[in-house]
């Protein structure tokens, strides 16, 4: 979406300012604003409709927000909700992958994290796509990392895959927390989804889920087409280097299956299921949620 389109669409629906004098939003639109945020922090006592509205539609509305910031280039956007209103900012907090499970009867305190879609890089993807972006994953860790609540972290994995560096950072992010990390892999944990799996320190994926290894991929035009080449191979070895040294799986061993031409028709690598994956070395145990919950509470009270 540009500017243009935007102002005609808040034109179109007659949106206005909220002071009372009705200002039109679109007259007052500006490409310079570096935050924009959304208030949710209703200030007359019998106010209910914003926080209701949000905590209805709170994807539509997230998606949203982050297309406007997008637009106008706001290199920050941020959501104002009372501390009281709890129903919204959980409602908000499972749109964003942040969910604190803590109702399980060892009173353990875990946070999940879920990476779905394609992982967003440098570059935002369509809008019509389903991605994880990582300026949102990194200070989440961080402040998992900040907070002595926090006992365990549940990553749930289903990924086409997506940026190198934005995956790589998640992953050496995981790698380096304090607390117990369990990750389960779902439908699918694909291309640069490999390293955030293993970047656990145990890690289950389900009989039908599906890994794929495969070399790294570059579009666009080569001025230099040896050093192109060269630098690839430095990424592809960053990648290898990690999982080799988060799994079981040998670096000789991934690159094997990185340039396998027997198994993918328009690629070179190899798909992996649950199983196959256990029998390469890359994931510890073929399980489900339960398997991966009660080996992150086994985890956490042997660090008690």
């Amino acid at each position: 979406m540009d500017m243009k389109e935007l102002s005609s669409i808040l034109q179109q629906n007659g949106i206005v300012g909220a002071g009372g004098a009705g200002f039109p939003t679109y007259a007052k639109l500006d490409e310079r604003a570096e935050t924009i945020i959304l208030n949710c922090a209703e200030c007359e006592p019998l106010l209910r409709l914003h926080r209701q509205l949000l905590e209805k539609y709170a994807k539509e509305i997230i998606d949203t927000f982050h297309m406007i910031g997008e637009t106008v280039g706001a290199k920050e956007v941020i959501i104002g909700i009372k501390k009281a209103y709890t129903a919204t900012i959980e409602a908000v907090k499972a749109v964003m992958g942040q969910v604190v499970l803590n109702s399980n009867s060892r009173k353990h305190k875990v946070e999940l994290l879920t990476i779905i879609g394609e992982v967003e890089g440098h570059e935002s993807a369509p809008s019509h796509s389903k991605t994880t972006k990582y300026e949102h994953v990194l200070p989440k860790l961080a402040i998992i990392e900040d907070d002595e609540e926090i006992e365990g972290l549940l990553i749930l994995l289903n990924t086409v895959g997506g940026d190198v560096e934005a995956g790589l950072a998640i992953a050496e992010m995981i790698a380096s927390l304090s607390i117990p990390t369990v990750s389960l892999v779902l439908g699918g944990g694909h291309s640069i989804g490999v390293p955030m799996a293993v970047s656990a320190d145990y890690s289950f994926a389900v009989p039908s889920a599906t890994m794929v290894i495969h070399p790294v991929r570059s579009n666009g035009m080569f001025i230099g087409v040896t050093q192109t080449y060269r630098n690839m191979e430095k990424i592809q070895d960053r990648i290898t280097t990690f999982i080799s040294e988060h799994s079981k799986a040998s670096q000789k061993r991934l690159e094997e299956l990185m340039l396998d031409t027997s198994q993918l028709v328009k690629d070179v690598g190899t798909m992996l299921e649950g199983k196959e994956a256990v029998k390469e070395g890359l994931i510890d145990e073929v399980g489900g949620i339960k398997e991966a919950l009660a080996k992150l509470y086994e985890m956490i009270e042997k660090e008690c």
